[in-house]
């Protein structure tokens, strides 16, 4: 077998209080980082790491669940640990709700796929009349009835966030927000023609790790997490007049605002 090329991995430091398995670690998330091993490279194997680092099977096999946890890498049986591809970076704007875009007749997935280079796509659309959770009726004023529109946005056929919006029925039932395409620039051109200009939106965001479900629907690889986010729409008098509960990947995600200093 022969030894892995000089300075690719590097060596263990022996003074150090860092576990063996951890060192190991770092230095092929260092690797991967830098490009040492770029989307798809098959790693090193099992026996090789074992090798060049002089360690047991186990500690290599400790070090590599720690990178497939991490998100970095995937096993595939029989072939190896592969260095895992990552969907477009999408930056999530500070201004994606801009009235420009509406106006252009553009919804802010369209407008940010574009920027990124990405074909997007929607699809698993449902739209349906249904009762609210309390946390949903809460944000919309205590609203008893909403129209929900649930749908996954992809970037270049991989699944990248789901969505799903609450609109008071009122606002919606018999208008073409109610239709499967709601037309160009998306419910919010929609509410706007219809008299809701739109005032200011209110976000709520963190972190977490997904639920089974969230993993399936956005096939998340072992270790992504998921940013969970809400966003409230106010139209000029004050009214809530939609809550939209997002999840997106969360390695496919920057997320870029601007904040004044004054």
């Amino acid at each position: 077998m022969a030894p892995l090329p000089s300075g690719l991995l590097g060596a263990l430091d022996p003074m150090s209080d860092r576990a063996v398995f951890r060192q190991i670690t770092d230095r092929l998330r260092e690797a991967i980082d830098k490009g040492r091993f770029r989307e798809g490279d098959k790693l090193p194997s099992e026996s090789e790491l074992v090798e060049h680092f002089a360690v047991s099977r186990m500690t290599v096999r400790n070090s590599l669940s720690i990178l497939q946890g991490e998100g970095l890498v995937s096993s595939e049986h029989g072939k190896g640990v592969f260095v895992r591809s990552r969907p477009p970076v999408r930056r999530l704007a500070s201004d994606r709700f801009a009235r420009r875009h509406r106006e252009q007749g553009k919804s802010a997935f369209t407008v940010e796929a574009e920027g990124a280079g990405s074909r997007p796509e929607v699809d698993s659309l449902e739209v349906r009349e249904e009762r609210p959770a309390p946390d949903i009726a809460a944000r919309l004023g205590g609203a008893r009835r909403v129209l929900a529109r649930r749908r996954r946005y992809l970037l270049d056929q991989r699944p990248v966030e789901f969505a799903t919006s609450y609109i008071p029925l009122d606002l919606a039932r018999n208008t073409a927000i109610a239709e499967p395409n709601p037309g160009p620039g998306g419910i919010y051109a929609r509410l706007e023609e219809l008299g809701h200009r739109l005032d200011h939106f209110d976000e709520e965001i963190r972190a977490r790790m997904p639920s089974p479900a969230e993993v399936k629907t956005l096939r998340l690889a072992s270790g992504v997490p998921v940013i969970h986010l809400v966003r409230t729409a106010f139209n000029t008098e004050g009214r809530a007049v939609e809550v939209c509960d997002t999840v997106m990947a969360a390695d496919a995600y920057v997320l870029a605002y601007q904040l004044p200093a004054t």
